[in-house]
Protein backbone atom coordinates (compact mmCIF):
# COMPACT_ATOMS: atom_id res chain seq x y z
CA UNK A 1 0.00 0.00 0.00
CA UNK A 2 1.70 3.31 -0.79
CA UNK A 3 2.92 5.75 2.09
CA UNK A 4 1.29 8.72 2.71
CA UNK A 5 3.23 12.27 0.94
CA UNK A 6 4.20 14.85 2.90
CA UNK A 7 1.02 16.60 3.22
CA UNK A 8 -0.87 13.74 1.76
CA UNK A 9 -3.26 11.07 3.06
CA UNK A 10 -3.28 7.84 1.21
CA UNK A 11 -7.00 6.41 0.62
CA UNK A 12 -8.79 3.76 -1.24
CA UNK A 13 -12.66 2.53 -1.60
CA UNK A 14 -13.82 5.84 -0.20
CA UNK A 15 -16.88 6.22 -2.74
CA UNK A 16 -19.53 5.50 -0.13
CA UNK A 17 -17.96 8.53 2.05
CA UNK A 18 -20.28 11.65 0.23
CA UNK A 19 -16.97 13.78 1.05
CA UNK A 20 -14.91 11.64 -0.95
CA UNK A 21 -17.53 11.16 -3.72
CA UNK A 22 -17.82 14.64 -4.32
CA UNK A 23 -14.14 14.85 -4.13
CA UNK A 24 -13.53 12.80 -7.02
CA UNK A 25 -16.43 14.39 -8.81
CA UNK A 26 -14.44 17.38 -8.50
CA UNK A 27 -11.00 16.22 -9.54
CA UNK A 28 -12.58 15.01 -12.80
CA UNK A 29 -14.78 17.86 -13.57
CA UNK A 30 -12.01 20.26 -13.38
CA UNK A 31 -9.23 17.95 -14.99
CA UNK A 32 -11.24 16.41 -17.92
CA UNK A 33 -14.47 18.97 -17.64
CA UNK A 34 -16.72 15.12 -16.81
CA UNK A 35 -19.74 15.59 -14.87
CA UNK A 36 -20.52 12.35 -12.94
CA UNK A 37 -23.72 14.03 -11.54
CA UNK A 38 -25.82 12.03 -14.04
CA UNK A 39 -24.61 8.99 -11.65
CA UNK A 40 -26.15 9.70 -9.08
CA UNK A 41 -29.37 9.41 -10.75
CA UNK A 42 -29.08 5.95 -12.83
CA UNK A 43 -27.95 4.31 -9.55
CA UNK A 44 -25.01 5.47 -8.29
CA UNK A 45 -21.15 4.26 -8.78
CA UNK A 46 -20.05 1.01 -10.23
CA UNK A 47 -20.15 -1.19 -6.94
CA UNK A 48 -17.31 -3.39 -8.36
CA UNK A 49 -14.70 -0.17 -8.19
CA UNK A 50 -11.77 -0.28 -6.25
CA UNK A 51 -10.23 3.44 -6.21
CA UNK A 52 -7.12 4.45 -4.52
CA UNK A 53 -6.30 8.29 -3.97
CA UNK A 54 -4.45 10.59 -2.76
CA UNK A 55 -6.24 13.66 -0.58
CA UNK A 56 -4.93 16.52 0.71
CA UNK A 57 -5.19 17.87 4.73
CA UNK A 58 -8.40 20.11 3.25
CA UNK A 59 -10.33 16.99 1.91
CA UNK A 60 -9.61 17.42 -1.59
CA UNK A 61 -8.31 14.85 -3.56
CA UNK A 62 -5.39 15.19 -5.46
CA UNK A 63 -4.95 11.93 -7.64
CA UNK A 64 -6.40 9.44 -8.42
CA UNK A 65 -7.18 5.79 -10.23
CA UNK A 66 -10.11 3.75 -10.20
CA UNK A 67 -10.56 0.05 -10.94
CA UNK A 68 -13.70 -1.82 -11.65
CA UNK A 69 -14.71 -5.47 -13.03
CA UNK A 70 -15.52 -5.05 -16.60
CA UNK A 71 -16.06 -8.90 -18.02
CA UNK A 72 -15.59 -9.08 -21.59
CA UNK A 73 -16.20 -11.60 -24.53
CA UNK A 74 -12.65 -11.70 -26.25
CA UNK A 75 -11.73 -14.19 -29.41
CA UNK A 76 -15.15 -15.73 -28.17
CA UNK A 77 -14.44 -16.41 -25.09
CA UNK A 78 -15.35 -14.91 -21.55
CA UNK A 79 -12.64 -12.89 -19.85
CA UNK A 80 -12.14 -11.67 -16.70
CA UNK A 81 -11.22 -8.41 -17.16
CA UNK A 82 -11.13 -4.73 -15.14
CA UNK A 83 -11.14 -1.63 -16.54
CA UNK A 84 -8.96 1.58 -15.17
CA UNK A 85 -10.59 4.92 -15.22
CA UNK A 86 -10.62 8.20 -13.57
CA UNK A 87 -6.58 7.96 -13.38
CA UNK A 88 -6.12 11.99 -12.49
CA UNK A 89 -3.13 14.28 -11.09
CA UNK A 90 -3.43 18.01 -10.11
CA UNK A 91 -1.30 19.88 -11.78
CA UNK A 92 0.93 21.45 -8.93
CA UNK A 93 1.53 17.35 -7.97
CA UNK A 94 2.66 15.96 -11.11
CA UNK A 95 6.29 15.01 -11.25
CA UNK A 96 5.79 13.56 -8.00
CA UNK A 97 5.36 9.90 -8.47
CA UNK A 98 2.03 9.59 -6.99
CA UNK A 99 0.16 8.45 -9.75
CA UNK A 100 2.95 5.45 -10.46
CA UNK A 101 2.48 4.80 -7.25
CA UNK A 102 -1.52 4.61 -7.85
CA UNK A 103 -0.75 2.23 -10.79
CA UNK A 104 1.15 -0.06 -8.93
CA UNK A 105 -1.14 -0.47 -6.06
CA UNK A 106 -4.06 -1.20 -8.75
CA UNK A 107 -2.06 -3.70 -10.81
CA UNK A 108 -1.49 -5.07 -6.92
CA UNK A 109 -5.26 -5.00 -6.07
CA UNK A 110 -6.43 -6.49 -9.64
CA UNK A 111 -3.85 -9.43 -9.14
CA UNK A 112 -5.22 -10.09 -5.64
CA UNK A 113 -9.06 -10.17 -7.32
CA UNK A 114 -8.06 -12.67 -10.08
CA UNK A 115 -8.60 -10.43 -13.12
CA UNK A 116 -6.85 -11.91 -16.24
CA UNK A 117 -6.44 -8.61 -17.72
CA UNK A 118 -6.41 -4.80 -17.67
CA UNK A 119 -8.32 -2.41 -20.02
CA UNK A 120 -8.31 1.57 -19.85
CA UNK A 121 -8.57 4.17 -22.63
CA UNK A 122 -5.96 6.91 -22.42
CA UNK A 123 -4.76 10.23 -24.60
CA UNK A 124 -1.63 9.47 -23.35
CA UNK A 125 -0.05 5.53 -23.66
CA UNK A 126 3.76 6.09 -22.46
CA UNK A 127 2.72 6.33 -18.95
CA UNK A 128 1.13 2.64 -19.25
CA UNK A 129 3.17 1.03 -21.66
CA UNK A 130 6.07 0.77 -18.90
CA UNK A 131 3.29 -1.56 -16.87
CA UNK A 132 2.95 -4.08 -19.44
CA UNK A 133 0.20 -2.53 -21.19
CA UNK A 134 0.04 -2.68 -25.47
CA UNK A 135 -2.20 -0.55 -27.37
CA UNK A 136 -4.97 -2.47 -29.27
CA UNK A 137 -6.40 -0.77 -32.41
CA UNK A 138 -9.72 -0.10 -32.97
CA UNK A 139 -12.17 -0.05 -36.04
CA UNK A 140 -15.06 1.23 -36.94
CA UNK A 141 -17.09 -0.71 -39.99
CA UNK A 142 -18.32 0.80 -42.59
CA UNK A 143 -20.43 -0.32 -45.64
CA UNK A 144 -23.55 -0.03 -48.16
CA UNK A 145 -27.17 -0.23 -46.16
CA UNK A 146 -28.95 -3.01 -46.59
CA UNK A 147 -32.65 -3.06 -47.72
CA UNK A 148 -34.79 -2.73 -44.65
CA UNK A 149 -37.08 -5.35 -43.57
CA UNK A 150 -40.89 -4.83 -44.49
CA UNK A 151 -43.85 -5.31 -42.57
CA UNK A 152 -42.83 -4.24 -38.83
CA UNK A 153 -44.12 -2.46 -36.28
CA UNK A 154 -42.02 0.86 -35.77
CA UNK A 155 -39.58 0.93 -33.09
CA UNK A 156 -40.65 2.71 -30.06
CA UNK A 157 -38.30 6.00 -28.92
CA UNK A 158 -36.78 5.78 -25.73
CA UNK A 159 -35.44 8.07 -22.65
CA UNK A 160 -33.08 7.74 -20.00
CA UNK A 161 -35.59 9.66 -18.09
CA UNK A 162 -39.21 7.54 -18.38
CA UNK A 163 -37.04 4.25 -19.44
CA UNK A 164 -34.87 3.36 -16.49
CA UNK A 165 -36.06 0.22 -15.03
CA UNK A 166 -36.08 -1.24 -18.80
CA UNK A 167 -33.06 -0.16 -19.80
CA UNK A 168 -31.36 -1.36 -16.49
CA UNK A 169 -33.10 -4.56 -16.81
CA UNK A 170 -32.32 -5.37 -20.70
CA UNK A 171 -28.32 -4.16 -20.06
CA UNK A 172 -28.22 -7.04 -17.01
CA UNK A 173 -28.89 -9.71 -19.21
CA UNK A 174 -27.44 -8.85 -22.53
CA UNK A 175 -25.70 -10.99 -25.39
CA UNK A 176 -22.13 -9.46 -25.64
CA UNK A 177 -22.52 -7.63 -29.25
CA UNK A 178 -19.15 -9.20 -30.92
CA UNK A 179 -17.22 -12.50 -30.29
CA UNK A 180 -13.94 -10.71 -31.12
CA UNK A 181 -14.26 -7.89 -28.15
CA UNK A 182 -17.17 -6.86 -26.29
CA UNK A 183 -18.08 -6.11 -22.90
CA UNK A 184 -20.32 -8.83 -21.20
CA UNK A 185 -21.64 -6.89 -18.67
CA UNK A 186 -21.14 -2.99 -17.78
CA UNK A 187 -24.04 -0.71 -16.87
CA UNK A 188 -23.21 1.99 -15.62
CA UNK A 189 -21.14 3.39 -18.65
CA UNK A 190 -24.01 3.09 -20.88
CA UNK A 191 -26.44 4.76 -18.98
CA UNK A 192 -23.85 7.46 -18.01
CA UNK A 193 -23.00 7.64 -21.84
CA UNK A 194 -26.66 8.24 -22.29
CA UNK A 195 -26.19 11.44 -20.61
CA UNK A 196 -22.78 12.49 -21.96
CA UNK A 197 -23.32 11.76 -25.62
CA UNK A 198 -26.46 13.62 -25.72
CA UNK A 199 -26.69 13.29 -30.10
CA UNK A 200 -27.65 9.41 -29.20
CA UNK A 201 -30.92 8.07 -29.81
CA UNK A 202 -32.38 5.13 -27.64
CA UNK A 203 -34.92 2.99 -29.40
CA UNK A 204 -36.99 -0.10 -28.39
CA UNK A 205 -37.44 -3.07 -31.00
CA UNK A 206 -40.60 -4.13 -31.61
CA UNK A 207 -40.03 -7.45 -29.39
CA UNK A 208 -39.53 -5.11 -26.47
CA UNK A 209 -36.36 -6.93 -25.84
CA UNK A 210 -33.61 -5.39 -27.53
CA UNK A 211 -32.75 -1.58 -27.67
CA UNK A 212 -30.51 0.10 -29.83
CA UNK A 213 -28.25 3.11 -29.57
CA UNK A 214 -27.96 4.91 -32.82
CA UNK A 215 -27.38 8.05 -34.87
CA UNK A 216 -27.63 9.90 -38.04
CA UNK A 217 -25.22 12.06 -39.31
CA UNK A 218 -25.78 15.31 -41.34
CA UNK A 219 -24.80 13.69 -44.40
CA UNK A 220 -27.08 11.12 -43.80
CA UNK A 221 -24.79 8.37 -42.46
CA UNK A 222 -26.29 5.73 -39.87
CA UNK A 223 -23.97 5.16 -37.39
CA UNK A 224 -25.29 1.67 -34.65
CA UNK A 225 -23.42 2.67 -31.17
CA UNK A 226 -24.50 -0.56 -29.79
CA UNK A 227 -27.16 -2.92 -29.60
CA UNK A 228 -28.65 -4.18 -26.20
CA UNK A 229 -30.40 -7.11 -25.38
CA UNK A 230 -30.35 -11.03 -24.98
CA UNK A 231 -30.58 -11.66 -28.92
CA UNK A 232 -28.81 -9.83 -31.86
CA UNK A 233 -31.19 -8.54 -34.78
CA UNK A 234 -30.13 -8.17 -38.35
CA UNK A 235 -29.48 -4.59 -39.76
CA UNK A 236 -32.17 -5.31 -42.29
CA UNK A 237 -34.26 -5.94 -39.05
CA UNK A 238 -33.16 -2.75 -37.21
CA UNK A 239 -33.31 -0.28 -40.20
CA UNK A 240 -36.87 -1.78 -40.59
CA UNK A 241 -38.00 -1.39 -37.10
CA UNK A 242 -36.46 2.19 -37.15
CA UNK A 243 -37.95 3.14 -40.61
CA UNK A 244 -34.64 4.52 -42.29
CA UNK A 245 -33.13 4.16 -45.67
CA UNK A 246 -29.71 5.54 -45.35
CA UNK A 247 -27.53 5.12 -48.25
CA UNK A 248 -24.53 3.43 -45.87
CA UNK A 249 -23.66 2.76 -42.34
CA UNK A 250 -20.83 2.32 -40.04
CA UNK A 251 -20.72 0.20 -37.22
CA UNK A 252 -19.09 1.00 -33.84
CA UNK A 253 -19.43 -2.96 -32.61
CA UNK A 254 -17.58 -5.26 -34.99
CA UNK A 255 -20.61 -6.74 -37.40
CA UNK A 256 -19.97 -10.13 -37.05
CA UNK A 257 -23.17 -11.01 -35.25
CA UNK A 258 -25.26 -8.37 -37.34
CA UNK A 259 -25.44 -10.05 -41.19
CA UNK A 260 -23.27 -6.91 -42.34
CA UNK A 261 -20.43 -7.26 -45.00
CA UNK A 262 -18.18 -4.24 -43.91
CA UNK A 263 -14.73 -2.68 -44.65
CA UNK A 264 -12.57 -2.04 -41.05
CA UNK A 265 -11.71 1.67 -40.99
CA UNK A 266 -8.94 2.21 -38.25
CA UNK A 267 -9.70 5.03 -35.63
CA UNK A 268 -6.41 7.09 -35.27
CA UNK A 269 -7.76 9.35 -33.10
CA UNK A 270 -6.02 11.02 -30.04
CA UNK A 271 -8.11 8.31 -27.64
CA UNK A 272 -6.36 4.46 -27.58
CA UNK A 273 -7.46 1.51 -25.93
CA UNK A 274 -4.64 -0.80 -23.87
CA UNK A 275 -4.82 -3.81 -22.76
CA UNK A 276 -2.80 -5.58 -20.00
CA UNK A 277 -2.93 -9.41 -20.30
CA UNK A 278 -1.05 -12.77 -21.64
CA UNK A 279 -0.38 -12.78 -26.02
CA UNK A 280 -4.10 -15.33 -26.08
CA UNK A 281 -6.14 -12.57 -24.30
CA UNK A 282 -5.34 -9.90 -27.07
CA UNK A 283 -7.91 -9.55 -30.44
CA UNK A 284 -6.52 -11.51 -33.08
CA UNK A 285 -8.99 -9.69 -35.52
CA UNK A 286 -10.41 -6.05 -36.38
CA UNK A 287 -12.45 -5.23 -33.61
CA UNK A 288 -13.53 -2.13 -31.17
CA UNK A 289 -15.44 -1.40 -27.91
CA UNK A 290 -18.65 0.24 -28.32
CA UNK A 291 -19.06 4.67 -27.61
CA UNK A 292 -21.56 3.60 -25.15
CA UNK A 293 -19.07 1.33 -22.87
CA UNK A 294 -16.45 4.09 -23.19
CA UNK A 295 -15.30 5.05 -19.99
Amino acid sequence: MPADRAGLNFRQDYFDDPAGWAAIKSLLYEIFSVDLDPLDTVGGYDRTSFPSAFFDETGCCIANLSGFAMPLIVNGRPVKAAGWQSGAVRPDFRGQGLFGDLIRHTLWRGEEQGFEAVVLYTDKPGLYAPHGFRTVPQFSFRGDAPKPMGGQKPARHLTIETDLGLLQALLANRLAVSQRLAVAQQAEMFLLNCHLLDDVSLSLMPDDKTVIAWRMTDGGLFELLDVVGEQMPSLTEILGALQLTPASIETFIPPDRLAFDAEPVRDDGPLVLMMRCADDRLPTEPCCLSPMAEF
